[in-house]
């Protein structure tokens, strides 16, 4: 959430009563809005407990965040003194199924076989991301889809709604992304998933080789720029 909004709705809350602890990465912003109470972490944006799955790390920091109910008066801010770099962290271990169908392309072949590990994460955490375009039984598909680009087919042939390429690649990233929560091995560090998303999995690579393929190929920018971050080739 935009720490603006944070901010305001901590003002909102305070109006009615309600004592509030802001968490956010934004100092400058928490000092303009003048909030009653913040405590100013040094994360990748989007952990805002520091450090996924490590649950004594994420303890301190809440810990940080209801010490300041405490403090007599506000405004006050105070900074969690360790600081996460988006680099900081092992790499994941997450290990990929073999190959089961070698009739398909090996990144259809591997979301097919990863269907499994996905169910169990969804009955153990009964929430996910997915949905902006598909759902979880339709990310082999989608990705077949990303391979007829790959082969030549012009993006907007291929079944992908106009406007939704965005939204499909979301579909497909949240997939792994929450997969690879049931397969790593030990604790999850900032921007972790993403890169083992890219540089490990087959849909990752298909997903960059499309989008390079619609690029050299003189599509607007609009519609494959945002398939995966900036800076990835």
């Amino acid at each position: 959430m935009c720490p603006r909004t944070v901010c305001t709705l901590a003002h909102v809350f305070e109006s009615a009563g309600l004592a509030t602890v802001v968490l956010t990465p934004m100092r400058e912003v928490a000092e303009r809005m003048n909030v009653p109470r913040a405590l100013h972490t040094r994360f990748p944006v989007g952990l805002s407990l520091g450090k996924p799955r490590d649950n004594d790390f994420q303890h301190e920091v809440l810990s940080a965040a209801f010490d300041l109910l405490k403090e007599p008066e506000g405004p006050v801010i105070t900074e969690f003194p360790v600081h996460i770099g988006p680099t900081d962290g092992e790499p994941l271990v997450c290990p990929l199924p073999p190959r089961l169908n070698r009739e398909l392309h090996p990144a259809v072949d591997e979301a097919q076989a990863l269907k499994a590990a996905y169910d169990r994460a969804y009955q153990k955490n009964q929430r996910t991301s997915i949905g902006m375009q598909i759902n979880a039984a339709e990310v082999p598909e989608a990705l077949a889809k990303f391979v007829r680009i790959v082969d030549g087919e012009a993006w907007d042939t291929v079944g992908i709604p106009d406007g939704r390429m965005y939204s499909t690649v979301h579909d497909i990233r949240c997939y792994y992304e929450e997969l690879a929560c049931e397969l790593a091995e030990g604790p999850i560090g900032p921007w972790a998933t993403e890169a083992w998303f890219y540089d490990q999995t087959g849909a990752g690579k298909l997903i960059l080789e499309a989008r390079r393929v619609m690029r050299d190929n003189g599509v607007d920018q609009s519609t494959w720029f945002g398939l995966a971050p900036a800076g990835r080739e």
